[in-house]
């Protein structure tokens, strides 16, 4: 085989190893695209559930009586007639959940290091230059110390807090503002997994229930309702503490 044919030899392929399934997995359910996908999906939901008479609210009996077969067979099997409680409401919430949670996870620490641990306060010439915006202003023989007070002066004046550093005989001024900003989202998402659990406990804990009293009256009972479409079942349960009516009113405003 002669030199010109060794020098042309392809070379063996460089396979690269893909990421676990279980990373992968998991780097999906905690984008940002996938959390977004969910949200119009629950949003979605919701406004049916606002569109279609649920079946424990008030007048649902004559709402269910005005459909069509059709449309009684569709949405019954569909569980639209009780969607908060249905079981892909429910899967939706938890994988959204657990998307919001894994997501905070992953971008929380970072986000806490670079703008409130250790901010990065310095920059070289090329990667301002590279910044979307970005000025560069003659000076001309100006000093250093007075550079430093103008360029200060003109962010104050601004809002931005300040902070000088020098490294290596060069000086740095660094301006910001609205650094608790950056937590905004990770309160959000606070907010929303504390709706997700109250939605949660109120599923496990919470029931419909009459009790028809007089004043001077005391009871230890209840009559819980179990909905199914237009029909309502009622039986009575004993309740661990007694109800007294004392007084009935009814004010106009």
């Amino acid at each position: 085989m002669s030199a010109a044919e060794e020098s042309v030899k392809p070379r063996p392929a460089v396979t690269r190893k893909s990421a676990p399934i279980l990373n992968r997995l998991l780097d999906f359910v905690s984008s940002v695209r996938f959390g977004v996908v969910q949200l119009c999906m629950l949003v979605v939901l919701a406004l049916i559930g606002m569109l279609v008479l649920q079946q424990n609210v008030e007048g649902f009996d004559a709402y269910y009586v005005s459909l069509t077969p059709s449309e009684k067979i569709v949405f019954g099997s569909l569980g639209l007639f009780d969607i908060y409680h249905s079981w892909y409401f429910n899967l939706l919430l938890l994988t959204l959940s657990l998307n919001i949670i894994l997501a905070s996870i992953d971008r929380f620490p970072s986000v806490w290091k670079g703008y409130f641990q250790r901010p990065k306060l310095k920059a070289t010439r090329g990667w301002l230059l590279a910044r979307k915006d970005n000025e560069t202003i003659d000076f001309a023989d100006r000093s250093v110390d007075e550079i430093k007070d103008t360029i200060q002066k003109k962010l104050k004046a601004s809002g931005f807090k300040t902070t000088v550093t020098e490294d290596n005989g060069v000086t740095f001024v660094f301006g910001e503002r609205g650094r608790i900003n950056r937590l905004g989202a990770y309160i959000v998402h606070v907010f929303l997994l504390t709706l997700f659990l109250g939605h949660f406990v109120a599923l496990q804990t919470g029931f419909d229930a009459d009790v028809r009293m007089t004043p001077g009256a005391t009871t230890t009972q209840i009559q819980l309702i179990q909905f199914n479409l237009d029909k309502k079942e009622r039986f009575n349960v004993n309740l661990p503490f007694s109800i007294e009516c004392t007084d009935v009113q009814q004010r106009l405003i």
